[in-house]
């Protein structure tokens, strides 16, 4: 071969040599799947992962639940199941799968798409010799020059950034320096990772505070650092699983949690959807996050729920109430149960004479909202006082630590916000200021209860023969118009009088234009139910109890004594009734969206509810019913949860409403039994439908049978599909079987269902509606596993496949009725 043929084959050559150089060494820039960093040199593109040095975390691109976006970003890589800790870019998913990560020439972090177009970058703090980003086994994912591994020189760390989710070792709270925010901010929903509108941070407005928002709006309130913890979480203690600490200098203020059990895993993450911050534990024997603890606890966490000046006892009813020496600002609007204003002083201050001042010591409470106060770590409690009476401004004090005898001095400066009574000693003093007169009069009315209690026999004696003179009296009364007092007899014998507001028959019929059909909203067993506007324009709903129904009146007491006492967002308000002559009447908060069976069931209305409502409604049905199974005063069952007594608000959040029918257990107490069935069939759980046995588990099979409902928007009852099954249970019972389960959502949502949202509410609901009660979860339970992404046990077979029941009379026969008069027959049993 000549020179000229050898060199028309290297020509034709060359091509084919460069292509192979770019592929080895395209190749050799991707990273291995064994390491936990890459340089400058290298990338990740799709299908690679980091994985830090002892096998916690993973980092690489994913896509959460149903959705087909990719984000990139961390999980846990040692348990089965993929929970996300960290997502760089939440707020610009990738589309395609063609995206990867590198560090450019300025040393900073850059996601590209296939087009190079930047979707996520992070600028480093400085420029770097040798930039890597690595993986730390604590999942803090880091940029940094490769020959320094000190922590404070790190150019960039994910830490700084937290997305939902709080890990040991993170820092919750500010770096004073640079004014960079660490805020936790929840996910959308569980497809999106992109912030929703609740967060988690630290408020540095006057004496900083723990604080979760909804929106820009406060939401509840952990409150200041007290030595031992945060004067708002009483539960945040010495524990077997993290140790925790508060910091707050010139640099930086934020709270960090650790384990102490190295082999355990925990985290803390925001849940937009239950509005909760909850910690989980990871369970190895059961593959499933455990949930720990969760805030807010109750109603009183919820931020100033009660104004200004006043004090939330949870155990009280009302829960609301105004601080001695405090009387109500608007008396009308607080007998009303609008709270929103507060409490003022029954004595007013003056700044021209602070000698006639002095301080009245409360004990037992969260300390009030420290945006407007200050805090001085030297003072003593005596110099603390001396400080604040000489400032005219100064509303109370207190000491700063609580720990030992106390110490330091926290002062406020404006009026006192967002109080909560702590029972078991979980809470601080708290010296508020107010007429020397006042505290004299307090102190004067304690040496009389002194002076009462040496003659406490006579006294008892004395109130017995009132009592009962009193009652003798109230049973002959005609005249029933100018107040409701209705008595009620607790486990232990004891007696109490709920007054509540009292509506005059004019007021109601002109409200209601005379009961007129055009505000008829519905009508159930023992009643219509009508749509009213009293004069100051305030929208109202009114209950009109039937003069003909026998069981009217008890139905009302019931539904006064219950409704009077509870306080829950998920639960519809009284606001007051009318009692005269044959009338008696409830008078409640107007729902606009009226009940849920007005929509679901409706095919054109449907549409309203895509699945981001619906699962909203889901998970407030089952937050309000968990709050009368267990957080109220009194543990409440409801015997007759349906779609029709769930209302629905302007915002279409459910409120559970219709309470004539509750039965209320004291203690312990979960069951009980009657010779009197009332509910709904379709809803009835087969061991109160047949025995007359009731319980708090009789109330989740009626929320799985609704549960059903919502997801499908099909009636249980009624509802007929072949002649094997002709209700929602049975249906549903066998799509599950034949691994069809999501069929069953309604088609309506096709555009908008989270599919394995739905495919878990479906599972829960078979869970709720298995045959023996004590294989049904509780409502803590449901709440949890709706809340979280874990396994759940595998359904038995339900009750009431079918309703070809057929029913023989028994001798000792029990009367069943239902609400809406759609049954009414003697006691059943089935063959």
């Amino acid at each position: 071969m000549d020179n000229q043929d050898n060199q028309s084959l290297k020509k034709n050559h060359l091509p084919l040599f460069l292509l192979l150089l770019s592929k080895i060494l395209l190749f050799s820039q991707h990273v291995s799947s064994e390491t936990d960093s890459i340089s400058m040199s290298q990338q990740l593109p799709e299908g690679k992962t980091l994985v830090s040095q002892g096998g916690s975390f993973e980092f690489g691109f994913f896509s959460p639940g149903s959705s087909e976006n990719r984000y990139l970003g961390i999980w846990y890589h040692n348990i089965p199941v993929r929970t996300a800790v960290w997502v760089a870019n939440r707020a610009n998913p990738v589309k395609e799968k063609s995206s990867m990560l590198h560090i450019n020439n300025e040393g900073n972090l850059d996601l590209v798409n296939q087009n190079g177009s930047v979707i996520w970058s992070a600028k480093s703090t400085k420029k770097a010799q040798s930039p890597i980003l690595q993986l730390l086994e604590s999942g803090n994912l880091v940029l940094r020059d490769e020959t320094d591994q000190d922590p404070e020189q790190f150019l960039w760390q994910s830490f700084d950034y937290p997305c939902d989710t709080l890990l040991p070792g993170m820092k919750l709270g500010w770096d004073l320096k640079t004014g960079l925010e660490r805020r936790v901010t929840a996910w959308k929903n569980g497809d999106d990772p992109s912030p929703g509108d609740f967060s988690w941070g630290i408020s540095i407005l006057g004496v900083p505070q723990v604080m979760m928002w909804k929106g820009s709006d406060e939401f509840y309130r952990g409150g200041p650092w007290i030595g031992i913890g945060f004067s708002g979480a009483p539960e945040l203690k010495t524990n077997p699983l993290f140790e925790f600490k508060f910091v707050s200098n010139n640099d930086e203020v934020y709270y960090t949690f650790n384990l102490t059990n190295k082999s355990m895993i925990s985290r803390v993450v925001m849940n937009q959807t239950l509005l909760t911050r909850q910690r989980y534990i990871w369970i190895q024997d059961a593959k499933s996050w455990r949930l720990y603890a969760s805030v807010p606890r109750d109603n009183c966490d919820s931020y100033s729920l009660c104004g200004p000046n006043s004090n939330c006892i949870i155990a009280d009813s009302p829960v609301c109430q105004c601080l001695t020496g405090f009387e109500p600002k608007s008396q009308q609007s607080w007998d009303m149960m609008d709270w929103t204003q507060g409490c003022i002083l029954t004595d007013k201050l003056s700044c021209n004479d602070t000698s006639k001042d002095g301080f009245m010591k409360f004990s037992g409470l969260k300390y009030p909202d420290t945006s407007h106060s200050w805090v001085n770590q030297s003072m003593n409690l005596n110099q603390c006082r001396d400080e604040c009476l000489k400032n005219c401004s100064c509303k109370a004090y207190a000491n700063s630590d609580v720990r030992g005898e106390g110490s330091g001095c926290l002062m406020w400066f404006s009026e006192l916000q967002d109080i909560r009574q702590f029972s078991g000693g979980g809470g601080q003093d708290v010296y508020i200021r107010m007429k020397s007169s006042a505290i004299g009069r307090r102190g004067h009315n304690m040496n009389l209860a002194v002076i009462l209690i040496s003659l406490a026999s006579v006294i008892v004696v004395s109130l017995v023969l009132y009592f009962i003179g009193k009652r003798i009296i109230s049973l002959r009364a005609k005249n029933t118009e100018k107040k409701l007092l209705v008595e009620k007899h607790d486990d232990e014998g004891d007696k109490e009088d709920l007054e509540l507001p009292i509506f005059d028959l004019a007021t109601i019929v002109k409200a209601t234009g005379d009961f007129s059909f055009s505000n008829k909203l519905g009508e159930g067993g023992f009643g219509t139910v009508y749509m009213g506007t009293l004069a100051d324009g305030q929208e109202i709903a009114v209950k009109r109890l039937s003069r003909s129904s026998g069981q009217g009146l008890n139905e009302f007491k019931n539904e006064v004594i219950l409704i009077a006492k509870l306080q829950h967002r998920n639960l519809v308000k009284l606001l007051g009734c009318c009692i005269q002559g044959d009338e008696k009447m409830l008078v409640y908060e107007y729902m606009p969206n009226k009940s849920l069976d007005s929509i679901i069931f409706d095919h054109a209305k449907s549409k309203v509810l895509d699945w981001s409502k619906r699962f909203n409604i889901i998970c407030g049905v089952a937050r309000g019913l968990l709050y009368l199974h267990q957080d109220s005063r009194l543990r409440i069952i409801h015997r007759d949860l349906k779609a029709s007594n769930v209302l629905l608000d302007s915002e279409l959040s459910p409120k559970i409403s219709d309470f004539g029918m509750a039965k209320t257990c004291g203690g312990d107490q979960t069951e009980g039994n009657t010779n009197r069935v009332v509910g709904t069939y379709g809803y009835m759980a087969p061991e109160y439908a047949i025995h007359g046995l009731f319980s708090v588990k009789s109330d989740v099979f009626s929320y799985g049978v609704l549960l059903l409902e919502i997801v499908s928007g099909k009636k249980n009852r009624g509802f007929s599909q072949s002649k094997n099954y002709i209700n929602l249970i049975g249906h549903a019972w066998i799509l599950w079987k034949e691994n069809r389960p999501l069929e069953l959502i309604d088609p309506c949502m096709e555009n908008s269902c989270d599919l394995s949202e739905a495919l878990r509410c479906i599972h829960i609901s078979l869970l709720c509606v298995q045959q023996n009660p004590e294989d049904r979860p509780t409502m803590s339970n449901v709440v949890v596993m709706l809340g979280s992404e874990g396994p759940l046990p595998q359904p038995k077979e339900p009750a009431f496949l079918t309703e070809k029941y057929s029913f023989e009379v028994d001798s000792s026969s029990k009367q069943i009725s239902s609400s809406t008069n759609e049954i009414s027959v003697t006691m059943l049993e089935p063959r």
